[in-house]
């Protein structure tokens, strides 16, 4: 995968609980890294079709392998399109040189 190919700029997100002065406790957002991606909407193909078992995923994210850092399915990605759930995560190839992370856009909550 070519430098040309990684033209969306993501944040990996992490979620933890974080308590205040008063011992009260609340979700903060942490940004792990910020990389490069390919991203790929879900469309019509044969690759898609293979996915059937996640059917809710809207979109495909492939970035380098981050040294030191493991991206779990209890992350997030953000870009400029929004926020991502990552449902899956996965070694292409299983060489160790890229991640591939299935992901769900989330709408935001109407509060």
């Amino acid at each position: 995968m070519s430098l040309g190919k990684l033209n969306t700029f993501i944040d990996i997100i992490e979620r933890k609980p974080v308590k205040d002065t008063e011992g009260f406790s609340q979700m903060e957002d942490t940004i792990i890294a910020s990389v490069r991606a390919a991203k790929e909407d879900r469309h019509g193909s044969k690759a898609w079709a293979n996915r059937a078992a996640f059917s809710s995923a809207t979109a495909m994210f492939r970035f380098r392998m981050l040294p030191g850092i493991t991206v779990r399915p209890d992350m997030a990605i953000v870009c400029a399109e929004g926020p991502y759930k990552i449902l899956s995560v996965e070694d292409v190839g299983g060489r160790g040189m890229y991640i591939e992370a299935l992901t769900e856009i989330t709408e935001p909550s109407m509060a």
